[in-house]
């Protein structure tokens, strides 16, 4: 095979709107693995969220969540990697979040605590099937129970996502990585921890280098993920910035994953 590990995004990518994986996806990364292909996810979702999905579809291995922060042996639940923020810049992130005003959420490796009970922590919450925990004063919360964060995410307007995400990365400015992982979600990571990394850390584990493995992705937060690839997708959906360094396959909703494994990952000539 061309590649022999392809790393995928969920959200967007892999799952579709109504939260289902079709059944052309699933035959055909069945397919590739029987050929000896590792397939992966790397996610933004938190690891309670990702692990019985990943389950559901049979894989084994490994799965990267937050970004690639955590990564998490799939058949048993150990934690293999698990990189959270220094203390005091997790702190003074969550603060300056809920001095402005937005609706914030901050994630330990297993728990996610929000300080806005509303609809659109609802549908989030149907969406990954996790329950938030509540809590008014979040940086107040963490300082006291001395929480290991290892994301911080804001909720936003559609039409306001590209604006907060320039307003946060200049706010935070080297210390932190600010992406977004969907329309509505703005993302602060520590610096350097990005999905670009999480690849390195499977491409190490694996002992297979990076130009043998594909990546397909479609929000911004996927940009890093798969220009670490020697294989670089986007789907039709997916963000403008990403399509730039990728080659594009049909959308989520049309199985772009299966389109990419069966016209690339599978093919030894090259179609790009």
């Amino acid at each position: 095979m061309k590649y022999k590990m392809f790393v995928s995004d969920f959200d967007g990518t892999l799952v579709r709107d109504d939260g289902t994986i079709s059944r052309k996806n699933k035959e055909t990364i069945t397919r590739y693995t029987q050929k000896g292909g590792i397939f992966a996810v790397c996610t933004g979702r938190m690891t309670p969220s990702i692990l019985p999905r990943v389950r559901e579809l049979g894989l084994n291995g490994l799965v990267a969540s937050f970004q690639g922060a955590v990564v998490t042996d799939i058949r048993t639940g150990n934690t293999l990697r698990c990189s959270a923020f220094e203390d005091d810049l997790a702190y003074r992130v969550t603060g300056m979040l809920e001095e402005r005003g937005y609706h914030t959420h901050i994630y330990t490796a297993d728990k996610m605590y929000c300080n806005v009970a509303d609809e659109a922590l609802a549908i989030y919450e149907r969406v990954c099937g996790v329950k938030a925990e509540i809590v008014p004063d979040l940086e107040g919360f963490a300082r006291k129970n001395a929480l290991k964060i290892i994301k911080a995410v804001v909720f936003v307007e559609k039409e306001q996502r590209a604006e907060t995400e320039e307003t946060l990365a200049k706010l935070f400015g080297a210390a932190c990585y600010v992406t977004s992982s969907a329309h509505y979600l703005v993302e602060v990571m520590p610096a350097g921890r990005n999905k670009g990394e999480g690849l390195a850390f499977l491409s190490k584990y694996y002992g297979i280098p990076p130009c043998e493995i594909a990546a397909i992705g479609d929000m911004n937060n996927d940009i890093p993920l798969v220009a670490a690839a020697g294989g670089k997708f986007a789907v039709a959906n997916a963000e403008e910035g990403l399509k730039r360094i990728a080659c594009v396959v049909p959308a989520c909703e049309d199985d772009g994953v299966a389109y990419a494994l069966e016209h690339y990952a599978m093919e030894e000539d090259d179609h790009e």
